[in-house]
């Protein structure tokens, strides 16, 4: 307990951070919902705990209202996020909450959600249950970052994502890549794919890999949409991520060639044609299309794009024990590059582990915690 922190707002801490660790059991299958959890205290004693484990399935507070039964009248509601108040696929929280009888709600931020921000603790306090909020904000930030960019930014969230040697290439100058990293880096990258909507490569990356893009740990339960960003259409109707189950789309230009797009759709791709193919323009389709976060796999010049518009949230990058050398060898981010220092994008929050022999460094756009946790507790 810090010397400013009082007793009681440690004990709220405590059974906030429990929450946030039921919310995260839900991180593979409530996209496009947020990770919820809910702990339920009645005088000193935990009475019942609940997350969201899947779309459609029952919120946090109803599932710890369920457990605590008779005992939740009184407690006090301990939740991640503020409870929902209006009809989706399932009732509202709030109703739930008001008739079990809950004498005081604490809730780490409300919902950016523009059709709800607030409503559910206002109406909590119009039926004189008090609401305090704060508290774990942080923590609720990092847990839902996907989640807060695509209510907030209005598209989905971006991981960009690669392993390279520790000299910065992603492949020979021969050009391969297969496999910088070791077994423990790249299940580290399986498990991104199962925590992320939509995975994204650029057609140099589809070309020269001929990748599945699928998920393969079997956390998520369904396959994630695949896509290519392929003004040309360039991709072969034989590309094996074509034999994969799952959603397929591949983005080309509106000037792009009618039989190609014919050939591919054939063979079960959807072609996308845009007036411009550009990452912002993607992504507004991807989001329309329902998917909240993206997790972009390369190659460097599809990650320069995105650099360049400023449409990233989040790096995860592998560094290999190799040196691999050569000025024409890739690197992980093309594109013409920045002139000045002080106008390339900088990252914060960095954090770094081993995984295996490699080690792994992830980072957030610098201000883009900042900016969520400002939108959820202003």
């Amino acid at each position: 307990m810090s010397r400013t922190q009082t007793a009681a707002e440690a004990v709220d801490e405590r059974h906030l951070e429990r929450a946030l660790e039921l919310a995260a059991r839900g991180r593979y299958r409530v996209s496009p919902n947020p990770m919820v959890g809910a702990v339920l205290v009645r005088d000193g004693e935990v009475v019942g705990e609940g997350f969201h484990p899947h779309v459609g399935g029952p919120h946090a507070e109803v599932e710890a209202l369920a457990a605590a039964g008779e005992r939740a009248r009184g407690a006090t509601l301990y939740v991640t996020l503020e409870p929902c108040s209006h009809h989706g696929r399932t009732p509202p929280c709030v109703e739930a909450v008001l008739g079990a009888g809950v004498a005081r709600v604490v809730a780490c931020h409300r919902d950016p959600n523009p059709e709800v921000p607030g409503v559910g603790f206002r109406i909590l306090e119009e039926h004189g249950i008090p609401v305090s909020t704060g508290l774990g904000a942080r923590a609720a930030v990092r847990l839902n970052w996907r989640y807060l960019v695509a209510t907030t930014l209005r598209r989905p969230a971006v991981t960009l994502k690669w392993a390279m040697s520790l000299d910065g290439k992603i492949a020979t100058v021969s050009g391969e890549s297969q496999w910088i990293s070791s077994p423990p880096a790249r299940e580290w990258a399986l498990e991104e794919r199962e925590t992320h909507d939509a995975i994204l490569v650029g057609i140099g990356t589809a070309l020269a890999d001929d990748p599945r893009l699928t998920r393969r740990l079997g956390h998520a339960g369904a396959p994630n949409v695949r896509v290519v960003m392929d003004r040309r259409l360039r991709l072969s109707p034989e590309a094996r991520m074509l034999r994969e189950d799952g959603e397929l789309l591949v983005y080309g230009d509106r000037e792009a060639d009618a039989g190609r797009a014919r050939a591919l759709e054939r063979v079960g791709a959807i072609v996308v044609c845009l007036a411009s193919t550009t990452p912002s323009r993607v992504l507004e389709d991807l989001l329309e299309r329902g998917n909240q976060s993206v997790l972009v796999e390369g190659g460097g010049e599809i990650h320069a794009a995105f650099v360049a518009e400023g449409v990233f949230d989040r790096v995860g990058v592998v560094c290999a024990p190799r040196l691999l050398g050569g000025g024409a060898a890739p690197g992980p981010v093309g594109g013409d590059g920045f002139a000045r220092l002080d106008t390339a994008p900088s990252l914060e929050h960095l954090e770094a582990e081993a995984l295996g022999p490699d080690l792994l460094i992830t980072a957030y756009r610098d201000g883009c915690l900042q900016e969520l946790f400002e939108s959820v507790v202003a």
